[in-house]
């Protein structure tokens, strides 16, 4: 395995985002791993590590209760304890303890998960499960880290006789202070103190000689001296005497604890090694999540494929300046192994190349990469780079002749196990000569079957590219017109420098760009002609190909629409013809009767002609009704379809109707006297007694009647794009705006004018809150204020 040159992390800038990492990392022990990434050329390992990176990030996203603190180094504690005779402090052990307890507890959770993180499970076998050295410290420190009285009996017997001395010396001190105090001995804003681990009282300088005793200390100004009273001397020296036993028996207690730690040096060390693992997969795993990076699929067959792929560092740079990185998308197989882009500089090219560099080493050492998930990747042995200027001034080494030393351990090294990238192959000396020694080691490149991307603006190496198995050009793409970068990688074709292009855009001076053009030569300028001409027929047809799709978006839109309401219409007609013929047969049947009843009345009345007369126009009568009742019981039951109230208490879910506009709704929640209704996607609050509750078969019935009931020509042609709700109530304004919308949407009707009013705004507000709601509305403005101004909502509904 080969890494050329040894700075290859600086010049690809891995050295940033592992320093990104570590502070990711919530300890040393994170931060160690993090010094020891290495590229690595196992397909295996890395499959592994890309895996255990890939677990923790779901990890992380699912959200679930992961230990997050307290990662420990302990390595240093441990050091200390190796030597016999040494003994740990209380601190180092609290420390200790709570390594232990961070320990244990991603222990368990990975036992708890093993199904669902069956990489990160694995790494257990690195942890001995040994829980003693935990219980003995918990025996005998607390949770603040300092030994329990308890610990031992001796312990707790000093520490007894201990306050009780200490609680009697402050009842006799407090005694000589009053004293003192009361007879002026003493400053006005002192206390008991302590000097030198003794308890003293303050006295003034003057009347030091007053109060038998011993001068431990002096204020800084000398008025105030710190006096120990000959009465507590005695007991002091017994509280100094059981100090100095409780120290002795604290050191013996913790001596006792180092040399059972001692004992597990080495399973610590190797636990703590899977807690600094934990720390550093979890720290890229964040580092995934802030560069939304994923796992692409790693196959050993030399294939890359990326989709979307952004180079981190920018990405995050450009996050914080609120813009957005261009993704890139690039291929190579064994047909079009080495990539060749050329383009304008500042066009990308650069980027392009240090982005595919960039991830491709991190893949290799582990870590997730910025690329879609469906993206494909492969595992090289050897990893060259040239990038930026390599000029040594100790060796005596131009830019140029650095760039040959390269080129010359390419060629040397190279084979179909490699990766290399070139950025600006062959620039450092005469063109014409540099461009034929780069086209030599490009073909002999070739020829080693390496895989690799370089960028260039030399014309001999797009044209070798265009006609060479196993080489592609690539063109970064630009603004024709604009003249400015795209950042977009297009594989497939050579990009041109614009350079005569940009030069006018400049201002250079037409003679001068002329001259130059006179100088390069008529094949040249023809070919940069061309693929400018050809950049600029790409543009246009892809803006043209954006244009169709959407047009045939619209297009596909439209005729299922259409069908829908095709379909409509038939199953309507099919309906209003049956119910036409049922309607027929019973006005025939009635008629039937009606004529059969007349002819009995006729015959049993002897057909007197008075009779037969009156008979005559009740029948008449009959007709005129069947046809007239008929038409306006059709016409009623489709404005109004009709629904069953019944009785009971109305509850939530239940159905209702407006007693005063009729209007459906459905039963959202009920406080009191107030109810919370839907009607449609809109919700309202009105009184319960404004409101009857329904049958809900009743509702289903009269929606069918409706959709059945509709007549599209009809309905345009009684539809009006202006709707006046002035002077009506906010839950009738509700029903009336969302019908109004909803018809004018279903006939295609897109401008459509409210008027509300101005007033105190009510209506508007509801209204215009209502609109914000509505996915089909695209704006709203006020009308002109000729023409009503804010008392007026014109709407504009999306195609």
């Amino acid at each position: 395995m080969k890494v050329y040159p040894a700075n290859i992390e600086e010049k690809i800038n891995f050295d940033k985002i592992k320093s990104l990492i570590k502070e990711a990392c919530t300890s040393k022990l994170g931060v160690d791993f993090v010094e020891k990434i290495t590229f690595s050329s196992d397909f295996n390992m890395v499959q592994k590590l890309v895996d255990q990176t890939d677990e923790f990030k779901q990890l992380l996203s699912s959200g679930e209760s992961f230990p997050s603190s307290n990662f420990v180094d302990i390595y240093p504690y441990l050091d200390k304890a190796k030597v016999p005779g040494t003994f740990l402090y209380e601190d180092d052990f609290h420390q200790v303890r709570l390594g232990l307890h961070t320990l244990e507890a991603c222990v368990a959770f990975f036992e708890k998960h093993e199904e669902e993180y069956p990489q990160l499970s694995q790494l257990l076998g690195m942890v001995v499960k040994d829980n003693t050295l935990l219980k003995s410290i918990e025996k005998v420190m607390d949770e603040k880290g300092r030994l329990k009285n308890n610990a031992t009996q001796e312990l707790s017997l000093i520490r007894g006789q201990l306050l009780y001395e200490e609680s009697r010396l402050r009842k006799v001190l407090d005694s000589i202070y009053r004293n003192a105090k009361a007879q002026g001995f003493t400053p006005d804003d002192a206390s008991i103190t302590i000097r030198g681990g003794r308890m003293v009282i303050p006295v003034l300088a003057e009347y030091k000689r007053r109060i038998k005793g011993f001068i431990h200390d002096e204020s800084a100004t000398g008025q105030t001296v710190f006096l120990e009273p000959a009465e507590v001397l005695d007991i002091n020296n017994e509280i100094r005497d059981l100090e100095y036993m409780e120290r002795r028996e604290i050191q013996k207690i913790l001596t006792q604890l180092t040399d059972q730690l001692r004992v597990h040096i080495p399973d610590l060390r190797k636990s703590f090694q899977f807690l600094g693992l934990v720390d550093f997969i979890r720290a890229k795993a964040k580092f995934a999540l802030q560069t939304d990076s994923h796992k692409p699929r790693l196959g050993k067959e030399k294939n890359l494929l990326w989709k979307g792929a952004r180079h981190p560092l920018l990405e995050l740079t450009f996050k914080q300046q609120q813009k957005k990185v261009v993704p890139l998308n690039m291929q190579l197989d064994h047909n079009k192994r080495i990539l060749v882009i050329s383009g304008p500089n500042a066009g990308g090219k650069s980027v392009a190349l240090k982005t595919a560099a960039l991830l491709q080493y991190m893949l290799q050492c582990g870590l997730l990469i910025p690329v879609e998930e469906d993206s494909a990747c492969c595992i090289f042995d050897q990893f060259f780079i040239d990038i930026g200027d390599e000029q040594n001034l100790e060796n005596d080494l131009s830019t140029y002749s650095s760039h040959l030393l390269n080129m010359k351990f390419f060629t040397t090294f190279s084979n179909k196990k490699t990766i290399f990238f070139i950025d600006e192959f062959g620039t450092g000396t005469e063109p014409q000569f540099g461009g034929a020694i780069a086209e030599g080691i490009l073909i002999g490149l070739n020829k080693s079957g390496a895989f690799g991307v370089v960028t260039t603006h030399y014309g001999n190496l797009k044209q070798l590219a265009s006609k060479s198995h196993g080489l592609v050009n690539g063109a970064m793409r630009y603004d024709v017109e604009k003249l400015e970068p795209l950042y977009q990688l297009e594989i497939g074709k050579p990009g041109s420098s614009f350079a005569f292009e940009i030069a006018g855009k400049i201002g250079i001076a037409k003679d001068i760009i002329l001259h130059a053009r006179a100088q390069v030569g008529e094949t040249r300028v023809n070919y940069d002609r061309l693929l400018l001409k050809l950049e600029s027929e790409k543009n246009k047809y892809d803006e043209l190909l954006v244009e169709n799709q959407r047009k045939e978006r619209l297009l596909a839109q439209r005729m299922e629409e259409y069908n829908a309401l095709k379909s409509s219409l038939e199953e309507s007609k099919k309906a209003i013809l049956l119910e036409a013929k049922q309607q027929a047969r019973a006005i025939m049947e009635e008629a039937n009767r009606k004529i059969e009843h007349t002819i009995k009345e006729i015959k049993e009345q002897k057909a007197e002609k008075a009779a037969t007369q009156q008979l005559r126009k009740s029948l008449e009568a009959h007709k005129a009704s069947l046809g007239t009742g008929d038409r306006s019981a059709k016409k009623q039951s489709t404005r109004h379809p009709k629904v069953e109230v019944v009785k009971g208490e109305i509850s939530v879910g239940d159905h209702v109707r407006l007693k005063d506009n009729g209007a459906l709704a459905e039963v959202l929640s009920i406080q009191g006297k107030n109810v919370e209704i839907s009607i449609g996607d809109l919700k309202s609050k009105i009184k319960l007694d404004r409101i009857e509750k329904v049958s809900n078969t009743s509702v289903k019935k009269a929606k069918r009647a409706a959709t059945i009931g509709f007549d599209p020509m009809q309905k345009r042609t009684d539809f009006s794009p202006n709707l006046d709700i002035r002077g009506k109530r906010g839950e009738e304004v509700i029903g009336l705006i969302q019908h109004f919308i909803d018809d004018a949407n279903m006939l295609g009707i897109s401008d459509l004018r409210i008027v509300h009013g101005k007033g105190n705004g009510i209506l508007r507000d509801l209204t215009r809150n209502m609109l914000q709601k509505m996915k089909v509305v695209q704006k709203m403005e006020d009308e002109h204020a000729d023409r009503g101004g804010a008392g007026v909502t014109m709407v504009t509904l999306k195609p």
